[in-house]
């Protein structure tokens, strides 16, 4: 057999093997991509171990427990009760607010109109607006989302809670500022943030609405956090 027949039979060789075996590599890399590099928000407070192990790709990883938030019942402006975070196939966008406050709160409700507005056709978001003064009441609620009737009541919703104490609430389960204002026995210094709830009652953002780029970054996030809760939950989504 000539070199030039001999080079012609391994250069086929090469081909072949290129044919057959690049497009099985490809296919394990892309897969190994697509599970690994998934971009997931954060998950925020404290973390600890439960002492299980979780089995993944074929290595045993430690069980981690994470901070959740304890669900409350509260009363919307139409008088109805409103059980927050008692659902696991959504997700919650929720902010403090109180019908006294002409400026941060207008500000925040103005902002989350805008969010809902976007959202108004996904059952897989809540927002919620939370008042912090225990005095406020079905009839002061409605009379302070007036203008936003057009989406109030469906997925959005303006709550209050006479038999919680919701600073406390605030600060130990949401993680924001939330006091009397000690200037002013009826006014409360509040947290100028939205939080990002997964459906495990886990806070996975916090949003400044003092920046448009934090609002902006929220509804990006919403949207991404959407696509986890189908990854994480396809049955339960197809459920809905």
């Amino acid at each position: 057999m000539s070199n030039t027949t001999q080079k012609r039979n391994f250069s086929k060789v090469i081909i072949l093997a290129i044919v057959l075996l690049v497009p099985g590599f490809l296919y394990l890399l892309l897969n190994r991509i697509g599970s690994n590099e998934y971009v997931k928000l954060p998950i925020y407070g404290e973390k600890s171990l439960s002492g299980k192990m979780n089995r993944k790709m074929g290595r045993e990883i430690p069980d981690t427990t994470y901070h959740q938030l304890t669900p409350i019942e509260f009363i919307n402006s139409r008088g109805d009760s409103i059980h927050f975070l008692a659902s696991d196939t959504v997700i919650t966008v929720v902010h403090l607010f109180y019908t006294k406050d002409t400026t941060l709160s207008r500000v925040m409700m103005d902002n989350l109109y805008a969010i809902a507005n976007r959202f108004k056709n996904n059952s897989s978001l809540r927002l919620l607006s939370i008042s912090v003064d225990p005095y406020d009441n079905p009839e002061s609620l409605k009379n302070y989302v007036r203008s936003y009737d057009a989406l109030i009541g469906k997925y959005w919703d303006a709550v209050s809670s006479s038999h919680t104490d919701m600073l406390k609430y605030a600060r130990e389960e949401m993680l924001v500022d939330a006091m009397r204002n000690p200037a002013d026995t009826n006014a409360f210094v509040i947290s100028n943030n939205y939080l990002l709830i997964d459906s495990q009652r886990r806070i996975r953002g916090f949003y400044d609405i003092n920046l448009k780029t934090e609002v902006d970054r929220l509804e990006d996030e919403i949207k991404l956090q959407l696509v986890e809760e189908i990854r994480n939950n396809p049955l339960k989504v197809e459920k809905r």
